[in-house]
């Protein structure tokens, strides 16, 4: 493979359909203001290098990036792109990820809004993110040890696990499909709405007015801290472990196994489920 050590590179598409290369301590910076510094690339290694302009990896294939920066101003810094892995590196810029494919990211911080739409493939280990509507209709998500803040995240995903995590957001998992959530911690506003076969397993959710229009949820072994309204007009498979502050309207074909709750609300003209307390 070709190698470059050191240098710094601000032309529009440096590195412009290069095959088979290695960048070292490079910096993709400067006066110029270039973008798009390696685009259309195909089997491709960035070690320790630096990045400061627009656009960097777009519509490139087979790109490893281990112990590189981004800073905000790499905005959209990888799309359109395949077979990615990065490792033990920083993404600052908006928009840092979106419509690729097969990603493996670890050992990482990112700090992105809209971070990681209409992805396919993509896979995370000991990663942090700050991001609004991370992962937006993205399929096929498996993470662990994920830590993450932000607003409205895992909105309209598919196939998708999360072990070890811990979420501080908002409107999380809104229109999901399939999702398995276990040993985590979940903190949001009105979690989980209009998700469909949405798993919890040993989980702690917090947070007003959670799981609300889903179908086909399950929660199993979860403790639910300062969590009103739940359920409500859900089709919910419960077994909750300690107090709940309340339940309104879970729908007919729910239940709910709980130590205790502070209100049943059943307001609407409907068949209800079934709600019992462990003796």
């Amino acid at each position: 493979m070709k190698k470059i050590t050191e240098g710094q590179f601000d032309e529009e598409r440096a590195f412009y359909n290069e095959k088979d290369l290695v960048l070292e301590h490079v910096h993709i910076d400067g006066p110029a203001d270039g973008e798009s510094a390696l685009k259309e690339c195909v089997n491709l290694q960035t070690l320790n290098c630096f990045f400061n302009l627009r656009y960097p990896f777009w519509h490139c294939d087979n790109v490893e990036i281990t112990k590189c920066s981004m800073t905000e101003l790499c905005r959209a810094a990888l799309w359109y792109t395949s077979d990615i892995k990065i490792a033990s590196s920083k993404l600052l810029g908006i928009k840092a990820l979106r419509e690729c494919k097969n990603i493996f990211i670890k050992d990482s911080l990112v700090k992105s809004p809209e971070f990681g739409w209409r992805c396919d493939e993509f896979e995370m280990s000991n990663v942090t993110i700050e991001s609004e509507y991370l992962l937006f209709e993205t399929k096929n998500i498996k993470a662990k040890d994920l830590s993450m803040k932000g607003k409205y995240s895992f909105q309209y995903i598919e196939n998708a696990l999360f072990d070890h995590c811990s979420f501080d957001t908002k409107d999380a998992f809104w229109h999901s499909k399939n999702v398995l959530v276990r040993n985590s911690y979940v903190k949001g506003e009105y979690l989980g709405w209009y998700a469909e076969n949405l798993t919890f397993v040993n989980c702690i959710i917090e947070g007003t007015q959670p799981l609300c229009y889903c179908k086909n949820l399950k929660l199993i072994d979860c403790k639910m801290v300062g969590t009103d309204l739940s359920f409500e007009r859900s089709v919910v498979d419960a077994s909750l472990i300690g107090h709940v502050d309340s339940i309104k309207n879970p729908l007919k074909g729910s239940r709910i196994l709980l130590d205790s709750v502070g209100d049943i609300i059943l307001d609407i003209d409907a068949e209800f489920g079934e709600i019992k307390k462990r003796k």
